[in-house]
């Protein structure tokens, strides 16, 4: 029912910083709260037959310092549904991603250096490889990863997405945390969770919120720099 894409991207900025980030679209209103799961130590989504924990315990073991593969795989050998679970995500130094026997088809997933992408009940395998080509074509570019992350998303949607096009209703969210930044700003997380048209409108959501961060920015900004709520 889902498709989401997980990405760690790198950088120096003195000392070695990380942005995490995490996109997911679904037919169904209101992913953005079980699925996508994000901090400074990486990038978790569960989906198919959701539990929330296997996120929310994920990025929480990471931040304990687990590599991603034993922090994922231990919650999954501990859940009796794991056949029905996909999980995937990344934290610092690695990848993981699994989908069960038991997922709706189609299903599965893929990884590449930095990103994990899977999904099920989907249109086909182009909508989980199309999303990977287009996060590949635009990693570490110049736009924000949170923009990029939507613009990947789009790309699946656009190879057939979710197949059940008999549920109207969907949802889409974007995530990121930026480890070389002290204040995240408020458009690198952003949810819309009733629409017929997700990427459409979170793509629309973005750019509103990102102008509207800018701009209060720069006409509300106290002098010692930070923003007045």
């Amino acid at each position: 029912m889902t498709f989401s894409i997980c990405v760690r991207e790198p950088y120096e900025d003195g000392d070695q910083q990380y942005r995490f980030g995490i996109a997911v679209t679904t037919r169904l209103p209101g992913v953005g709260v079980p699925c996508p799961h994000v901090n400074e130590h990486g990038a978790v989504a569960t989906q198919s037959v959701t539990n929330e924990r296997l996120g929310s315990k994920g990025v929480e073991y990471l931040a304990d310092g687990l590599a991603v593969e034993d922090a994922l795989q231990g919650l999954l050998n501990a859940d009796d549904g794991s056949p029905t679970r996909q999980l995937h995500g990344v934290s610092r130094k690695g990848e993981f991603a699994f989908s069960g026997d038991e997922c709706n088809g189609w299903f599965g997933h893929t990884s590449g250096e930095n990103y994990t992408v899977a999904g099920n009940l989907l249109a086909g395998e182009a909508v989980v490889e199309r999303t990977a080509e287009k996060y590949e074509a635009l990693a570490f570019g110049d736009e924000p990863l949170a923009k990029r992350l939507v613009d990947a998303l789009g790309a699946g949607q656009a190879a057939g997405g979710d197949k059940r096009e008999e549920l109207t209703v969907q949802s889409a969210a974007v995530s990121v945390v930026d480890t070389g930044v002290d204040d995240q700003p408020y458009y690198a997380d952003l949810r819309v969770d009733a629409t017929e048209d997700p990427i459409v409108d979170l793509r629309e959501t973005y750019r509103l919120a990102k102008q509207g961060y800018e701009d209060a920015l720069e006409r509300y900004e106290s002098d010692d720099g930070e923003e007045e709520a």
